[in-house]
């Protein structure tokens, strides 16, 4: 991002200068922010199980499936921000710019405090729902209520990375996210061992943070001298820039729920087998929670490369970005799954003691570790694809291929062979179907976009 007119050594150039450079440069520290982000959730578990007992334990745990849902959203929205700020700082239009990012403000705050509400209102009903056992509810109940309470601060955050994002500033978002981090690590022990909170301690902790966060990303953003600066006096909804905002984000939000609950579905399966093996499973899921969000790092600046270019009318680049995103999440997928070939098991020793869990564990992670680099095709079309302003149909496609095929994978094929290769193997078989399919897509939208000029 530019500051009187002088280039921050916190922005990437997105274009000019070596796209194979730029691009690593600018998702390595988002990569940074997945992975911290990552271990930082993790530490909410460790600490509950670790400080707290098993019932904090629990209760933390019951609440991952609708916490996922909504935060999904939540980042959903953050994209579309991402993108449609990204092309009007392509197109140099600062007004564009400003009525997008201040209709962006109010439309993430609004979306925040709308969840933080369902949440409020809704945690008992929601929890039962999911069947959460009865000695759980309670502390369940509680972490959502006060864990809600930090929603419309995740909203700005959000809002807010896809703004600097978008800008080519992808340290900054580290930065606060880092100083959030320790903060909630810290307040986590002094809520959990000092002042014996259990799981009401990990949730204020985690609310504390996000709020942190948000403060920071948006004095920053309030101190700007450019187009990107938030002036509270400007606030207000313009509806074209909200109806881009929205065609964008609102998407991609319901792909991130809606991949949580299919997975619902491969959890049946799993949960068809003995403890062990659900022990197994669930400790290897960490591993494609780490590398997944790594990977995401690379399709966030697909979308803004594609995006920004788009906005600056050199298609060239546009193509380009997508095939040089395709090949470097394509490496990290496939590096990362072989790493855990080689030593899942040191792996899965950080979840697990018990030798039977990690050798089942294991069951998981050879089947996933050949499957991690085979997403990459579909997540890159996907990111692409939005960047020159198309999600409807990207989304259909994901949601018909890779959540609908998961389904009826497990009550048909599953359901015959009834072992895990059976389970896991719809991964590879999803994301091959549905990237080739999103790639065919994109390739269409991309001709059409030069045939016809412009598409949004």
């Amino acid at each position: 991002m530019e500051k009187n007119g002088k280039k921050s050594l916190f922005s990437i150039e997105i274009t000019t200068g070596s796209l194979w450079k730029n691009i690593l440069l600018f998702s390595l520290p988002l990569m940074m922010t997945q992975v911290l982000e990552v271990l930082f959730n993790l530490s909410d578990v460790a600490i509950a199980g670790k400080f707290a007992d098993y019932l904090a334990l629990g209760a933390v745990g019951s609440t991952t499936l609708l916490v996922s849902l909504f935060t999904g959203l939540l980042i959903g929205i953050g994209s579309g921000v991402n993108v449609v700020v990204a092309r009007g700082l392509g197109l140099g239009s600062h007004e564009d710019v400003e009525k997008t990012i201040h209709t962006s403000l109010l439309i993430c705050s609004g979306i925040g405090i709308v969840v933080c509400l369902v949440c409020l209102l809704l945690a008992k009903p929601m929890l039962l729902l999911l069947n959460t056992k009865e000695e759980l509810l309670p502390g369940a109940v509680g972490y959502l209520r006060i864990y809600a309470l930090g929603m419309p601060a995740m909203a700005v955050y959000n809002f807010g990375n896809g703004v600097l994002s978008a800008a080519g500033d992808t340290k900054r978002p580290l930065l606060y996210l880092s100083i959030a981090g320790v903060v909630n690590v810290a307040l986590n022990l002094f809520f959990v061992i000092q002042c014996h909170m259990a799981a009401l301690g990990v949730a204020i902790a985690s609310a504390i943070a996000q709020w942190l966060s948000a403060l920071l990303i948006m004095r920053h953003l309030m101190s700007q001298k450019d187009a990107c600066r938030v002036h509270l006096k400007k606030l207000c909804i313009d509806k074209a820039a909200a109806k881009r905002v929205l065609m964008i984000g609102i998407p991609s939000g319901l792909q991130n729920a809606i991949f949580a609950v299919a997975n619902l579905f491969v959890q049946i399966g799993v949960n068809s087998f003995d403890s062990v093996m659900v022990s197994g499973s669930s400790a290897a899921a960490n591993a494609d929670t780490l590398i997944f969000n790594m990977m995401s790092a690379f399709y966030t600046g697909c979308a803004t490369f594609v995006s920004r270019n788009w906005g600056a009318g050199k298609t060239d680049r546009i193509l380009k970005s997508y095939r040089i995103v395709l090949l470097y999440s394509f490496l990290v997928g496939s590096i990362c799954g072989g790493l855990l070939l080689l030593f899942g098991d040191k792996f899965l020793g950080l979840f697990a003691n018990e030798a039977d869990v990690i050798a089942a564990g294991m069951q998981r992670l050879k089947i996933m570790g050949f499957s991690f680099g085979v997403s990459a095709l579909m997540d890159a079309s996907i990111a692409a694809s939005r960047g020159i302003g198309r999600s409807i149909i990207p989304t259909i496609i994901v949601i018909m291929g890779s959540c609908v095929f998961r389904v009826i994978w497990v009550y048909t094929v599953f359901a015959y062979f009834g072992t895990i290769p059976s389970l896991f193997l719809l991964y590879i078989f999803s994301w091959a179907i549905t990237g080739i399919a999103e790639w065919a897509y994109f390739r269409h939208s991309y001709k059409k976009y030069i045939l016809h000029g412009q598409i949004w």
